[in-house]
């Protein structure tokens, strides 16, 4: 791992982010597990191996889609679930034919992005939960339901919406209770901002947000999250490279039906993972891109991953039995800094010839 080493210490001294931990696992075995850079560059605080970063979209497949998958594993929801039989949508919404399987695969014809945080921060907290359902029920489609692919957001704003409709609990707590507490997972956690919830920890600051006008440390990035307390689908997550390798590797044996958890079947985990084509995704996962992919050009095509937009990312090839995590804080001190883009491809070829894949 030499030269990996050496281009994480290349990209520090570059700029293409201030710190990071890089976290390989190759068979079963940690072939490096490394802090690099700075946590803060105003305090000049390190990264450590325990340093704590804002996931942002791993929230996504860490959290909101292992939720659905729990909910499905015990009968409680289905792939086929329509949105209309869940959630009091508006009378002939348009919206009562999605599913739960086209929101986790992006095809529900929602679009990318929106920024309710504009209309949220002028109510009151209690009234913003109100609001956003409001808002998400009445968005209009951009694509026809089911037809085509699209990342969205907002898809999975919605399916908080439906784990907290069937658990009846607030989208955190069942998580943390149900998932992260079985599997031992104490530093995946959400932090409510409006309610004191603050966890200690040692975090990686991130971008000197000019919306709250403030540098952001332990506080969620994503301003539609910020702006719900802290708590969404889409973002929200926080954690170590430890605690995400752990969980990654309860599905990834999971996937071979050689884990011990028995929170998820390895069937249900087979079929989360499969893609119904070439181009199409997994379920609530990202697969590598035919060209240009952010995992290089040696992940196999059955692979999974998924990547934030403060500069997170992982990576799992199933055949080869590696797992990639790249967590950094490239959005310190501005969000636009995008120098990872060709840096994330570079870093997993390195990874990935080092070990002979």
């Amino acid at each position: 791992m030499y030269r990996v080493d050496h281009h994480m210490q290349r990209a520090v001294l570059e700029n293409i982010f201030p710190g990071a931990v890089l976290l390989v696992v190759h068979r079963g075995q940690v072939e490096i597990h490394e802090a690099y850079g700075w946590a803060n560059l105003f305090t000049r605080k390190k990264v450590t191996v325990k340093t704590i970063f804002d996931l942002a979209s791993l929230t996504k497949p860490l959290a909101t889609t292992l939720a659905v998958m729990k909910l499905i594993n015990d009968s409680q929801l289905s792939l086929d679930d329509t949105l209309g039989k869940l959630l009091s949508l508006p009378t002939n919404s348009d919206k009562s034919n999605i599913t739960i399987e086209m929101l986790l695969r992006h095809t529900s014809g929602y679009p990318a992005h929106r920024t309710y945080y504009n209309v949220l921060q002028n109510l009151p907290q209690l009234e913003r939960k109100d609001k956003i359902q409001f808002l998400l029920y009445n968005e209009p489609l951009v694509n026809k339901v089911g037809k085509t692919t699209l990342y969205s957001d907002l898809g999975f704003m919605l399916l908080a919406e439906v784990v907290e409709h069937v658990v009846k609990e607030k989208l955190d707590q069942w998580i943390a209770d149900s998932i992260f507490a079985p599997l031992g997972l104490t530093e995946l956690y959400f932090i409510r901002h409006f309610e004191n919830h603050r966890q200690k920890g040692y975090y990686a600051a991130t971008e000197l947000c000019p919306f709250r006008h403030m540098l952001l440390s332990g506080v969620v990035h994503d301003d539609n999250a910020y702006a719900m307390g802290g708590v969404c689908g889409h973002a929200g997550l926080f954690g170590t490279a430890e605690n995400v390798k752990k969980l990654l590797m309860v599905l990834q044996k999971g996937h071979i039906g050689k884990s011990d958890a028995t929170i998820f079947s390895p069937k249900l985990i087979r079929h989360f993972f499969k893609r119904l084509s070439k181009n199409g995704r997994p379920l609530g996962f990202d697969a590598p891109a035919c060209n240009q992919s952010s995992s290089g050009t040696r992940f196999s095509p059955q692979s999974i991953g998924h990547l934030g937009f403060t500069g997170t990312s992982f990576w799992v090839d199933l055949k080869k039995e590696t797992i990639v995590i790249l967590l950094t804080n490239r959005i310190h001190p501005h969000r636009y800094n995008n120098a990872i883009r060709r840096f994330r491809p570079r870093i997993h070829d390195a990874v990935m010839a080092a070990l002979g894949n």
